[in-house]
């Protein structure tokens, strides 16, 4: 059930920062790459939870950004689908 109806509004990192200090349950990020990014910047996620799919396309939009930095994760869980699917969960390392 949704509890909070707003949206964000202002400083987008602002407001997920206050979130997250907030009491309730977890935030999760479904389908928006930007906003994904945004959150990276400024160190505001926590767990990474992946889908990766026994298919290639080509092409589409990259999780990160290809400005040369590097990211270093942990494996937390993972789970394989009766059709193949991974389901990975990774944690940032903070260096």
């Amino acid at each position: 059930e949704w509890e909070n109806s707003s949206l964000l509004v202002g400083d987008v990192a602002q407001a997920v920062a206050a979130l997250k200090q907030a009491p309730g349950k977890d935030i999760r990020v479904i389908g928006s790459g930007n906003l994904v990014q945004t959150l990276m910047e400024h160190g505001l996620v926590d767990e990474y939870m992946l889908m990766i799919h026994p298919i290639v396309v080509g092409g589409g939009k990259g999780l990160f950004r290809d400005d040369g930095e590097r990211h270093a994760f942990e494996l937390a869980d993972s789970q394989v689908t009766t059709t193949g699917v991974i389901m990975a969960t990774y944690r940032p390392i903070v260096a």
